[in-house]
């Protein structure tokens, strides 16, 4: 997919590739943070393409949902493959498009969009998910067809293809997908270092309800994992050990937005609220606990080594590692003429939209060249987002 393009310019004029980036200063590893959105999820893709051309490979895919399938398609093929993958993923599941030619304008777009979203309702996505054959609504209570609208059975033959579950578990890149156990509440990560992935557990990451179907994995069954949290920064910032990471955060829903003033506006905004990152909450617990253990750390250097005892001694080389997070934050803004279907209106022209948007957002992030360096200032975090650079 060509995004070497400036949308901007009548002609679309080609738009150099962004320069491979020298590794920046005092990184340990970087972090691919990416939150659940459905179809808004090919945002990710243009980060991740902008990331490849600067040659900052992840070290680190965590995933929610759609971002689940995307840091699964990711983490699951050798470098020179993902955005070849990716592409193929995003140009399966859009190739239902209802419309290819339509009038210019917010209005026409507004209506276009309204027909792509009914028409996905109603026929589901290629390769992703496809109606059941007895409505759910109908459907006799216990039976399969009881609990979901649809079927992802079309997404399992998308993962095994597109998917190399053996490179995932073999671990070069670490990978967690998030999901919640539909029995107890209970938000689960299924990581590389803990256990073998499969499909299953990508397609519980994104099984949202009433929609698509629960997954069961062994004794238990899952749902998507936004649910609960649709930002999985926490897991990341909780097992990244004294590694100093610098993360690329891409969300999917922006916290921040205007007052609605129609309900279509309303419907798009209580998605917004419900399923927008917790960045804040998460940095700020993060920078609470990092004060306290630097002046944990402070204390013990105050007592004589010999009064340490051997736990004492291992917790204070522990903390004097303590490790540096730089977060690039990449927040999809929502377009005028989008509403609350957008994170399941899949037609081509959007997918392609999200997709340049996200390439542009991350090329003028990485233009901030001294935002990638680690500041060494004992901080513990800090963050930076394109959008608020001006503020």
């Amino acid at each position: 997919m060509d995004v070497t393009t400036d949308p901007r310019t009548p002609h679309h004029k080609p738009v150099a590739r962004i320069a491979p980036i020298p590794s920046p200063k005092g990184v340990d590893g970087i972090g691919l943070v990416l939150q659940g959105g459905g179809a808004l999820g090919a945002y990710q893709a243009g980060v991740y393409q902008a990331l490849h051309e600067a040659e900052l490979e992840p070290d680190w895919v965590v995933g929610v949902s759609i971002g689940a399938i995307n840091s699964a398609i990711i983490a699951g093929n050798p470098r020179e493959k993902r955005l070849e993958k990716l592409e193929e993923f995003w140009m399966t599941v859009t190739s239902r498009d209802p419309v290819t030619i339509w009038m210019d304008g917010d209005a026409p777009r507004k209506l276009r969009n309204a027909l792509s979203a009914m028409n996905g309702m109603m026929f589901g996505q290629p390769g992703f998910f496809k109606p059941n054959a007895i409505n759910g609504w109908l459907a006799q209570r216990g039976s399969k067809m009881a609990t979901s609208l649809y079927d992802t059975s079309p997404l399992h033959k998308t993962l095994e293809k597109l998917v190399d579950f053996d490179l995932i578990n073999d671990g070069a890149i670490r990978f967690a997908v998030g999901a919640v156990n539909v029995a107890t509440a209970n938000f689960a990560y299924f990581d590389n270092e803990i256990l073998h992935i499969g499909p299953e557990h990508v397609m519980a990451s994104g099984a949202l309800p009433p929609a698509l179907p629960m997954v069961r994995i062994g004794k238990h069954y899952y749902w998507d994992g936004g649910l609960v949290s649709n930002t999985p920064l926490q897991h990341l910032l909780d097992h990244c050990g004294s590694s100093n990471m610098l993360v690329f955060q891409v969300d999917l829903f922006s916290a921040a937005g205007d007052i609605p003033r129609d309900m279509p506006e309303v419907m798009s905004r209580i998605k917004d609220i419900q399923y927008s990152s917790r960045t804040r909450t998460t940095t700020d617990h993060f920078l609470q606990t990092h004060r306290l253990e630097q002046q944990l750390y402070d204390a013990l250097c105050m007592i004589p080594e010999a009064n340490l005892s051997e736990s004492q001694r291992a917790q204070k080389a522990e903390l004097a590692r303590l490790p540096e997070i730089n977060i690039m934050q990449l927040i999809y803004r929502q377009k005028a003429w989008e509403g609350d279907a957008k994170d399941y209106e899949f037609s081509r022209i959007s997918m392609k939209d999200h997709w340049r948007t996200g390439y542009y957002d991350t090329r003028n992030t990485l233009a901030h060249r001294d935002w990638l360096d680690m500041k060494g200032n004992g901080k513990g975090i800090s963050t930076h987002d394109i959008h608020r650079a001006g503020e």
